[in-house]
């Protein structure tokens, strides 16, 4: 590794006066059945996490400890896993809070992402940050972000953008970021049909991982004029950022940059965008090999949450679970699992079985029932001897299948 990958945050980055903002607002409509009951930042992943518990983990992780997250659409089950869960010191000035529309500035709901932060500006008077990490909520990911706040300070650009590298052809899914040898940031672009490629590396493109640092009179000039914009569409990505590009006042922070403490070879610069059925269940799959792509278990940078008071996991009469992530308080009971996610306090009956699978919370598989490639959420129930994932033309009659052909069951559902 060589010494510019050594070089962490720098004392004056740990010493500066930081205000988070969570971007958590956004209804997920790709993650249906998912988000039918919740935001899609209160989703849950990998067990017992929730996908907000990556990002607050990375910025917690990193001294980042005045954190505001902005909810609006089903923030219930978010406002309370937030309140129970991220209890910081307030001894020590320390919070993390929700902050829902507040229609400030009117009888409205958030039009984008800046018409939120432009709407909550109190916030930001309150603390007078001398910058602001604005932070997306829905990714799974491991980042220093300290690391990236350095890079924003040495540069002095008014926003630093997180970009990560990505193959030309898969870029035209992402907004994308054209930057000169310097890193300042030359044009950003959404889904554009010919991504530019980054300087010196023709087959890469910087994909927008929508995480940005700012110099908070730069946000605050950027956020008012766009507000006076009629034209705009009020969004972070797709209007201030632009704007700043316009000014040159935009440098992008290479991800590959990022050293993480306890990461391996193999998971080092691991992010995923998990925005879509297929996305979401593909990024279960990168957890439960022996050598995961992205690995839990690193305890020197961990992912927080709140731990229910559950017993541990237990198998009897011959179950098993194979290449399997098992959560507390759950029973297997001579049924078969494998390579699937189980999260906690789940029930599989005898002579049952779960493979390729994304199992949450307090599901109930019964004797015989067979469960393949299929995401069944909160509270499911599989009824003895049923079927999912077996016959893909009778689950599309009865229940979600995603385009790469993922059963999913909402919360609460009785298989038939």
């Amino acid at each position: 590794m060589t010494a510019a990958r050594l070089s962490l945050a720098s004392p004056r980055a740990m010493a500066a006066n930081v205000l988070g903002i969570v971007l958590a607002g956004g209804e997920g409509k790709r993650l249906w059945p998912l988000t039918a009951d919740r935001a899609k930042p209160a989703v849950p992943f990998g067990g017992h996490y929730r996908l907000i518990d990556f990002v607050l983990s990375n910025l917690v992780n990193a001294g980042m400890h005045r954190i505001c997250v902005l909810t609006q659409y089903k923030s219930h089950s978010l406002d309370r896993h937030i309140s129970t869960t991220w209890r910081l010191s307030s001894v020590l000035g320390q919070y993390i809070t929700t902050v829902p529309a507040q229609q400030r500035l009117g009888r409205r709901w958030y039009t984008g992402s800046a018409d939120a932060i432009f709407q909550s500006l109190n916030l930001v008077y309150d603390e007078r940050p001398d910058y602001i990490a604005v932070f997306g909520a829905d990714h799974v990911y491991r980042m220093d972000p300290g690391q990236m706040l350095a890079r924003h300070i040495e540069s002095g650009a008014g926003v630093t953008v997180a970009g990560i590298r990505v193959p030309r052809a898969e870029a035209k899914a992402f907004g994308v970021i054209k930057s000169d040898p310097d890193g300042r940031i030359t044009d950003f672009l959404e889904k554009p049909s010919d991504p530019p490629s980054v300087p010196g590396d023709p087959d890469v493109t910087f994909a927008s991982m929508g995480n940005y640092i700012f110099t908070t009179e730069v946000l605050l000039d950027a956020l008012r004029a766009d507000a006076e914009d009629g034209d705009s569409d009020h969004d972070m990505g797709g209007d201030i950022i632009p704007r700043l590009v316009g000014q040159g006042d935009a440098a992008v922070y290479d991800f590959a940059d990022n050293v993480v403490p306890g990461a391996t070879d193999r998971d080092s610069g691991y992010w995923r965008d998990v925005g879509t059925v297929d996305a979401y269940y593909e990024a279960h799959t990168d957890l439960v090999s022996v050598h995961p792509i992205f690995n839990l278990y690193n305890d020197r940078w961990p992912i927080r949450t709140a731990m229910a008071p559950l017993p541990p996991a237990k198998f009897v009469e011959g179950g098993i679970a194979q290449d399997s992530i098992v959560g507390a308080g759950t029973i297997i009971s001579g049924a078969i699992v494998r390579r699937s996610v189980i999260s906690p306090g789940v029930r599989i009956d005898a002579g049952a079985e779960v493979s390729d699978s994304v199992v949450l919370p307090g599901v109930r598989v019964g004797r015989g029932a067979v469960v393949r490639g299929a995401i069944l959420d909160k509270n499911v129930v599989i009824p003895d001897g049923a079927l999912v994932g077996v016959d893909l033309g009778l689950d599309r009659a009865r229940y979600t299948v995603s385009q790469g052909g993922v059963v999913v069951l909402g919360k609460g559902a009785t298989a038939l």
